[in-house]
């Protein structure tokens, strides 16, 4: 599946907010954000207007569809597949995102980045419940494990730099042997903080 390889810093910028797609960088005073707080382009510093609420909903998908690094064909499925579930369709196109092993491996510290870590499973330098995977969409489930191969020390410095990120409860990590657990599905509280689902749902039922 295509993704997107040029700059990701403009993103943050026209979001208005830290997506933390640069790793260990978002966190120094480097960080784009923190030198030009305003939108990328030649009106980025013209004047606000009120945003409509078409234009609330859209920026609303935008930013959650680039905090996952995903493509608009790639967040459309997942929200069609949220839909037809059971329960709240915001909180199913979540765990859907939340649930990616490349997300996964990011959220354990074995990546820097969504990106690195998406770079990481193409690599094949994970196993999920004793074979190797290298497609970063794979859904994961409870009871999954997912390891890093032996003898790979690429992931050592992803880990190095991830320190910063705390492991959420949904999963569990093993630092000895580089492994971790998925121990339920994630409930809102523990999944990313800012999304707003609503508005994503909202401009899909337009």
């Amino acid at each position: 599946m295509a993704n997107y390889s040029g700059p990701v810093c403009r993103f943050c910028r026209r979001e208005g907010a830290k997506l933390y797609l640069k790793g260990e960088r978002c966190y120094t005073p480097k960080c784009a954000i923190e030198r030009r707080a305003f939108a990328p382009g030649m009106h980025g510093q013209a004047r606000k207007r009120k945003t409509s609420d078409y234009g609330l909903q859209l920026r609303a998908k935008q930013k959650a569809r680039r905090t996952y690094g995903l493509l608009e064909k790639q967040f459309r499925n997942y929200f069609e597949l949220a839909e037809r579930e059971p329960g709240v369709t915001g909180i199913n196109l979540l765990r859907h995102l939340e649930l990616r092993l490349d997300n996964v491996v990011y959220r354990l510290g074995l990546g820097a980045s969504r990106k690195q870590a998406r770079q990481l499973v193409s690599h094949r330098h994970f196993e999920v419940n004793g074979k190797t995977v290298n497609v970063p969409s794979y859904q994961l489930k409870p009871g999954d494990v997912l390891k890093v191969k032996p003898a790979n020390t690429v992931t050592d410095v992803a880990m190095e730099a991830s320190k910063v990120r705390p492991v959420p409860g949904w999963l569990s990590f093993s630092s000895e042997d580089k492994s971790g657990k998925i121990l339920a599905h994630p409930e809102r509280h523990e999944m990313e903080s800012g999304v707003e689902e609503q508005l994503i749902v909202e401009f899909y039922s337009r």
